[in-house]
């Protein structure tokens, strides 16, 4: 771990010297497929995102979470591009997106998810998004909402003892005043979660760390199927808890992996 953590440091300091032609093997670090690769993730990064920088990203991801530097190396660098390419950071305190290991027949793999903030900076790319929030609704809080034609939701958080979570909503409102909003009860989010999200049970998954900022995220993706969101919006969305070993210019042409079992706490040690 130290000898790729060096490394990626001499490469962002920009001390890499120039790529030579390296043949690809399965045994390769990630060091070395950053190497061999370099064109490639070129052309797959944004413009505004140099080599150097991303390789920085990629050592800041290891610092934060040193099981990523033990997954296939090319599992890992595309989903640090599926990262780039939505312009998020991984990994870091602004929970804008995440790279989790997991384990696959006895191989790490990483899986890109994206984060809360991630979703909500995407969303407000749409310039017809004029807000969007969720909140969280708790035992002792005063709620209610009405369905139909005339729809309305009401939340009175309580100042005292707020009680145990009840639920999560989400409401957005666009640039002509319309408005959409979306209601999931703690143990509906629970449910969702763990049938469709691998990471529900990992002790790596942003729901140890982070449990209402994701179940924020999986209440307002419900929720944005009712919104007039844009096809890039769109191709973001599917990267989500996806695993992929390939690179593209567009992440989100590249067929995803087989989603690989949960990595468990005691299979890390």
């Amino acid at each position: 771990m130290s000898d790729v953590k060096q490394e990626l440091e001499k490469r962002a300091a920009g001390g890499g010297g120039q790529s030579q032609s390296v043949r690809l093997t399965k045994n390769m670090t990630i060091v070395d497929m950053v190497k061999a690769l370099e064109p490639e993730i070129k052309r797959a990064l944004p413009s505004i995102l140099t080599p150097e920088r991303f390789t920085r990203m990629a050592l800041s991801a290891i610092n934060n979470t040193p099981k990523l530097g033990e997954c296939t190396p090319m599992s890992f660098i595309a989903a640090l591009i599926n990262a780039a390419q939505l312009g998020l950071e991984p990994n870091t305190p602004l929970g804008q997106a995440y790279l989790i290991p997991y384990k696959n027949k006895g191989v790490l793999e990483c899986q890109f998810q994206l984060g809360y903030r991630g979703l909500i900076d995407l969303a407000y790319r749409n310039d017809r998004m004029q807000s969007i929030e969720a909140q969280v609704v708790y035992e002792n809080d005063e709620f209610s909402y009405e369905l139909g034609l005339h729809p309305s939701l009401t939340h009175r958080p309580s100042f005292d003892e707020p009680g145990e979570i009840r639920a999560f909503y989400a409401i957005f409102r666009l640039d002509n005043g319309g408005f959409r909003f979306e209601v999931m009860s703690k143990s509906y989010v629970d449910a969702y979660a763990t049938r469709y999200s691998k990471a529900f049970t990992s002790d790596f998954s942003p729901w140890k760390s982070n449990y209402e900022g994701m179940a924020k995220k999986t209440v307002i993706k419900q929720l944005l199927k009712y919104a007039p969101i844009k096809s890039d919006f769109q191709k973001a969305i599917t990267l989500d808890e996806t695993v992929k070993t390939q690179l593209s210019i567009d992440m989100s042409e590249i067929r995803n992996e087989c989603l690989p079992e949960t990595l468990e706490s005691g299979e890390v040690e």
